[in-house]
């Protein structure tokens, strides 16, 4: 099948190369010049797991990448898949939505052939429906040929190639049933349940997933706090709560706060959303309190060991928000080295893949090409990502002048380690 997948960002550049790998011919429309050349040459332009070995195998073949929108004339598909970022009111920002949804019904102005546009953004539930739908039809003469479906992602990043490949679940939002029949046939070889629903319920399956998971995440960090306050080891209460097959044990780790393109941004626009028709989101806004306040217990930990901030010296190792990625959107990192700042320390840091996107936020703290560099001579040390090799290390403590160590996230051996909340 020829598709045109739209935004070569972290879910179109994924979605694209795994459905090169299922046999599909894939070109990924973006306006980033220097994103569609490092595709076309098979570098990708953010690290993720397999992403290099697929491109590698299907760039210049079954996977072209352009700035053009002229694929979408021959394509049968098109997959929306640009960015709907955080707007100042904590609603989801949609114009790169409209632009790409009128861009598409340009291009299929006059086609005789039948075509499907495929939401695959996280969009407010209604935006398929009531702000795409209008906008194609309009940019395309009302082409009676177009169909429109709605294919949430469900990606971590990390693995997203993973769980491109294998996931749990596929939802096929449709308002009718020969659009969501041709979505569907993308997944024809993937042996899982596919669940077909309306447009608006798919829209809200991934507002409704996220916002849980970003909950599981705050309500195990408070009851983190609250285990520190006893002595309790929040670990062993965790592990005994996720046994309870109703609760599972995933996305109960107490550590320093949930980051990322999806969580912090997805359940402030559905606590928009449910303010819009008059509902209170208590327990969401509660949700995003606790997050705000996560990252910054570590901090005060910090100052209960070391006394007063100004001048020293303190490691901070992990960048990225989480492991096996290079994105350090909302990573808790950045709100606990901004406080570092305000304290007047001296920051060191070290991350095995964000230094240089870390480097766009925080220029004037030192970074190192290793944990022991930004360890050497360091008063302190706070650990925010769960990178596996911090995992190993220990010796290279002895660096600091004293070994004063604070993780937020459970990842090291060593018994001389606080944690945030264990």
């Amino acid at each position: 099948m020829k598709i045109s997948v739209v935004g070569g960002g972290y879910v179109g550049l994924i979605t694209g190369a795994c459905l090169a790998e299922k046999g599909h011919h894939v070109t990924i429309i973006d306006i980033d010049k220097e994103k569609i050349n490092a595709i076309n040459s098979a570098r990708p332009p953010i690290y993720e797991k397999g992403l290099e070995e697929l491109l590698a195998r299907h760039s210049g073949k079954n996977l072209l990448a352009s700035t053009g929108y002229e694929s979408v004339r021959d394509s049968e598909i098109s997959i929306i898949c640009v960015g709907t970022p955080m707007g100042e009111d904590g609603s989801a920002d949609l114009k790169y939505i409209v632009s790409a949804a009128e861009s598409i019904g340009r291009e299929l102005k006059n086609s005789g052939v039948y075509h499907v546009v495929t939401v695959k953004s996280t969009v407010p539930p209604g935006t398929t429906s009531g702000i795409v739908v209008p906008a194609v039809m309009s940019a395309s003469g009302n082409n009676p040929n177009i169909g429109f479906a709605m294919n949430p992602e469900f990606l971590r990043e990390g693995i997203a190639v993973d769980d491109f490949m294998n996931p749990d679940r596929v939802v096929i939002g449709s308002d009718d049933k020969k659009s969501g029949d041709l979505v569907e046939s993308l997944y024809s070889d993937f042996n899982i349940r596919i669940l077909r629903t309306g447009l608006v319920s798919a829209e809200m399956i991934k507002y409704a997933s996220n916002s849980f998971l970003a909950t599981k995440i705050s309500f195990s960090n408070e009851v983190g706090n609250i285990c520190k306050s006893f002595g309790i080891d929040v670990y062993e209460v965790m592990e005994g709560v996720g046994l309870d097959h109703r609760i599972s044990p995933y996305f109960l780790n107490a550590g320093c706060g949930f980051g990322g393109s999806c969580f912090p941004k997805d359940v402030s626009a559905l606590i928009h959303l449910a303010k819009s028709k008059g509902v209170d989101p208590v327990l969401l806004r509660s949700v995003l309190k606790v997050n705000e306040v996560q990252p910054l217990l570590i901090i005060e930990i910090l100052k209960k060991r070391l006394g007063d901030l100004n001048g020293k010296r303190i490691a901070v190792l992990g960048l990225a928000f989480k492991g096996d990625t290079d994105d350090i959107r909302d990573s808790r990192a950045v709100p606990a080295i901004e406080r570092l700042i305000m304290e007047g320390v001296d920051v060191h840091a070290f991350d095995p893949m964000a230094n240089e996107n870390m480097k766009a936020v925080f220029p004037e703290i030192t970074y190192h090409d290793s944990a022991a560099g930004a360890l050497e001579n360091a008063d302190g040390c706070l650990v925010m990502t769960e990178w596996p090799e911090f995992s190993r290390l220990d010796k290279e403590f002895d660096k600091m002048k004293k070994r004063v160590i604070i993780e937020g996230r459970r990842i090291l051996s060593i018994p001389d380690a606080e944690g945030i909340c264990w």
